[in-house]
């Protein structure tokens, strides 16, 4: 049946300096207004996001400082902007937990009380995970074509994932075929415990995930604030987490 619409529904995507609400800024915007009597307006803008563009976020969409000379700022059109959306209601991919919270965020540094209370929004992500559930039955279903029969059994959940491993590497032709390919594929290379509370950054040092000396080396922290060593091993984080950072405050302390 026909999405029904009471008002207009404001489709949007950014693109921007990175994935912190609070800090980052918007370089593209994209909008689709979807109108009660079914026409459509679209708007968009390439920002001077007026600080740099990280080089690792450019390499992703494409977007580099010399791209956006010349270009607009948000706050210079924010009115527009705001005149466009109207009193409309929100849809987008993932986009309730950052596109338009970050959105928010640039209009209120414009000056612009943009209001929220109101509107409505429909995330297409939510959607698809919540009618196509990506659990373990449904990856077998996926990639096996197979009904997963004794489902939650050890057993049955082991022999299903070694299946599913094997059908994946055979699918994907760009999909490594080692195990070693394949822990960095699955996202663990720079985890330095199990919990991700330690990753390593990009020049392959221990940094904090959490908290708040998040982005700081922990041999930075340690240094400046040799408590905090002390308030992990008594707090409540997993042993793994202790183990680690108990060997990253000898290393730093023995210089090996």
């Amino acid at each position: 049946m026909p999405l029904q619409l009471k008002k207009p529904l404001v489709i949007f995507d950014l693109e921007t300096t990175g994935i912190n609400v609070s800090r980052d800024r918007i370089i593209d915007i994209y909008l689709i207004k979807a109108k009660v009597d079914g026409t459509e307006e679209t708007y968009y803008k390439r920002l001077n996001p007026g600080v740099p563009i990280p080089k690792e976020t450019s390499e992703i969409h494409g977007i580099y400082d010399k791209d956006v000379v010349g270009c607009p700022t948000f706050k210079e059109i924010a009115n527009e902007l705001s005149d466009f959306i109207g009193n409309g209601d929100f849809a987008g991919f993932n986009s309730n937990r950052f596109d338009f919270p970050l959105l928010v965020e640039e209009f209120y540094r414009a000056g612009i009380d943009f209001e929220t209370e109101k509107r409505k929004f429909v995330d297409a992500q939510r959607i698809f995970h919540v009618k196509e559930p990506r659990n373990l039955a449904a990856a077998y279903r996926f990639y096996c074509d197979q009904t997963l029969e004794n489902a939650h059994s050890a057993e049955a959940d082991t022999r299903a994932t070694w299946e599913i491993i094997k059908a994946q590497v055979d699918r994907y032709e760009d999909l490594p075929n080692t195990v070693e390919s394949l822990h960095s594929f699955s996202g663990q290379n720079d985890l330095v415990d199990l919990a991700g509370r330690i990753r390593r950054n990009k020049n392959g040092e221990p940094t904090f995930a959490f908290g708040k000396h998040k982005g700081k080396t922990v041999a930075q922290v340690f240094k400046q604030e040799a408590s905090y060593f002390e308030w992990m091993m008594n707090g409540d984080f997993p042993e793994n987490t202790k183990r680690v950072i108990t060997r990253l405050m000898l290393q730093l302390k023995t210089g090996k």
